[in-house]
């Protein structure tokens, strides 16, 4: 039988005199059968729905009002319209890939029940900041037509005893009432591994709770969870999750377009692409995008049409080197920090005129005779410098 799912979501809802939840789950199902070509079957429903029509927040596209923590009186949640499409992302082919069949598996989970064939639209998304991981959320949501409810830790984890559980419960409770796809960003605040001897009763009640609250939810549910710290997990947190996917620092193939993309009408020439594609490894995606950002306002504000590379390549490196700053102590260590790290791009006249100094004062500095009478010991290698961003 097709759409079972809705048809059993609405049928639990009538059971248990919940008259709001029923209209949402019978929406969902007008929805689908208007994708499917079935209008006359949507509009029998529809015509039901309008007889007993079911107040929606409009601007979010659920039915009732986000869960509060009960100490903060803030929301637990964030509701994302999925009107609005989200920015398109570059991702590894084999990660695209496992995103398309989540979101296959997700759309025929029908087709699964009535074969009698267990499945949960549950993933676990893992891997370094600033990888993507939040974006995917974002796109499975989009493509599901589903609003995206996702968890704020700053205010679902309470100092209250017992309230962070209770606040767990909320959340799981709404997402059953409101079809959507529930995101537990920063899911090792929630998961942490219980046999931690550093964490305190309370924290372990928590993964219980949330354990608990997983096994309850709907098989239908579309449940997706992210975090930088795998390593921190529960074992038990990781078997509720039958798919799981690690994102990675995109390979050069990927900085490639991820420079392309967030620079736009601002790009280099292919010869000047490469420099960066080279000299951002070990950058994530994030990072990257916020380096492009800073180099296309940059040449904004000089006049340029496109980025000039040494002009580039500082902003570049204030990115890698962002936990680094003595470099930029004086123009004395950051020319021989630059010059060091990408000597083909950063000549003696290239740097002259970059900083607006003599090829003499460059030469100079490179030798360590310092613009400032004072010396510099500071050693950078030519090799591009692992960084991140937070």
């Amino acid at each position: 039988m097709e759409h079972l799912s809705e048809v059993v979501k609405i049928l639990e809802a009538a059971l248990r005199h919940d008259p709001r939840k029923a209209a949402d789950y019978a929406s969902l199902l007008v929805s689908k059968l208007e994708d499917e070509k079935q209008g006359r079957q949507a509009n029998a429903i529809r015509t039901v729905l309008a007889k007993t029509p079911a107040p929606t927040f409009a601007s979010t596209g659920v039915a009732t009002a986000p869960p509060r923590d009960q100490d903060s009186q803030l929301d637990t949640v964030d509701v994302l319209n999925p009107d609005r499409a989200p920015e398109e992302i570059v991702l590894h082919p084999y990660v695209a890939g496992t995103v398309q069949d989540f979101l296959m598996a997700v759309r025929s989970h029908e087709r699964w029940l009535a074969e009698g064939i267990a499945t949960a639209s549950r993933l676990l998304i893992y891997g370094p900041p600033g990888t993507g991981k939040t974006s995917i959320a974002r796109k499975i949501a989009y493509d599901l037509g589903l609003p995206l409810i996702t968890t704020r830790s700053d205010t679902l984890v309470s100092s209250l005893l017992g309230q962070t559980s209770r606040n767990i419960r909320q959340v799981f409770e709404f997402a059953d009432r409101n079809p959507c796809v529930l995101f537990l960003d920063e899911f090792d605040a929630l998961g942490k591994d219980r046999t931690d001897s550093r964490e305190i009763g309370e924290l372990q009640r928590v993964v219980i709770a949330l354990l608990q609250n997983i096994d309850a939810m709907s098989p239908s549910t579309v449940l997706i969870a992210a975090t930088n710290h795998e390593s921190l997990l529960d074992p038990a947190v990781w078997r509720r999750f039958e798919n799981t996917l690690k994102v990675d620092l995109p390979n050069p193939v990927e900085r490639q377009e991820i420079w392309k993309q967030k620079l736009g009408r601002f790009a280099p020439s292919p010869k000047d692409l490469e420099v960066l594609v080279r000299f951002s490894e070990g950058l994530s995606g994030a990072a990257i995008q916020t380096a492009a950002f800073d180099m296309a306002r940059t040449t904004m504000l000089e006049g340029h049409e496109q980025i000039v590379l040494t002009s580039a390549m500082r902003r570049l490196a204030r990115i890698k080197w962002y936990d680094r700053y003595h470099v930029f102590d004086s123009v004395q260590t950051e020319i021989l920090a630059l010059r060091q790290w990408a000597p083909t791009v950063f000549s003696i006249r290239a740097l002259a005129e970059l900083f607006g100094v003599s090829a003499r004062q460059v030469s100079n500095a490179i030798k360590g005779e310092a613009l400032n009478g004072t010396g510099t010991s500071d050693s950078f290698t030519s090799e591009p410098t692992p960084g991140s961003t937070a």
